[in-house]
């Protein structure tokens, strides 16, 4: 089985960013809470690679404390709608019916609505902070894997090893889980995996409205609304942590391409 470049380099980065997110201390130079009043606003040097804010905080610093919120956001903004929609969708998928008649109008009432201004009407509603951003987004998101999930169990239900289940006298939850659900799983875990390049433009997004995470927590979105003043004068506050979110999301969509490669599915 050979692996795609995409996913060795897609892979490495993510890999890099774990680590980084995991144990942020080892390669944060400064605390990222701490004012430092004799650099405020200081560019890039020796002392401080990515510069300082406006309170003298490091750059850099916040910028690697900030990969733990951010990669947190992309796993439970993802997590969540997959386990809600995967399971709806492998219901709608075996039963049919009526099941799949009221599915089918309950996903046309909320693809109607732009997903972006549904999680903002959602958050803003509930209020801001990761676990509202999180149940928003659970509310909304869960479609695309729901349909995914359905469709897949539509075709594996036709597939001769559930005939021959059936005639064997196995039971629904067996077939369904044992059998059906690995074999359409598959394509959906690797829709996943992108999706996390989109929840981390999500949560960044959330953040730069000032809805995700809420100051002085180190996150992407908010590094970018707080140098956005100071983009003139002082333009590495918003570049650096806008570079991180392009590396996050480029990695979460190469190790989805390298794995759709990998286990052959076709998208």
């Amino acid at each position: 089985m050979r692996v795609s470049i995409s996913l060795l380099i897609g892979g490495a980065l993510l890999g890099v960013m774990l680590i980084a997110a995991a144990v942020p201390d080892w390669f944060a130079p400064f605390d990222p809470l701490v004012f430092d009043y004799e650099a405020l606003s200081a560019p890039p040097s020796a002392d401080h690679w990515f510069g300082t804010d406006q309170f003298g905080r490091d750059v850099l610093s916040r910028t690697i404390h900030a990969a733990r919120v951010d990669l947190q956001i992309a796993v439970f903004c993802v997590i969540f709608p997959l386990v809600l929609g995967g399971a709806i969708g492998l219901l709608v998928g075996w039963y049919g019916g009526i099941l799949d008649a009221v599915f089918g109008r309950l996903v046309d009432l909320v693809v109607t609505f732009p997903f972006l201004v549904l999680v903002i009407f959602f958050v803003a509603a509930l209020g801001p902070g990761l676990i509202n951003v999180y149940i928003a987004v659970t509310c909304v998101g869960w479609v695309p894997y729901a349909k995914l999930m359905r469709a897949e169990v539509m075709v594996q239900g036709q597939s001769d090893y559930v005939a021959a289940g059936k005639v064997l006298g196995y039971q629904m939850p067996r077939i369904l889980l044992r059998h059906i659900l690995p074999n359409a799983a598959r394509p959906v875990l690797v829709y996943a995996v992108t999706d996390m390049a989109l929840a981390i433009l999500l949560g960044s997004s959330l953040g730069y409205l000032g809805l995700g995470a809420q100051p002085p927590t180190a996150e992407w979105g908010v590094l970018i609304a707080d140098g956005k003043n100071f983009f003139t004068t002082a333009p590495w506050m918003a570049l650096f942590p806008g570079v991180a979110i392009v590396l996050a999301g480029l990695g979460f969509s190469l190790t989805g391409d390298g794995l759709a490669d990998l286990l052959a599915v076709k998208r």
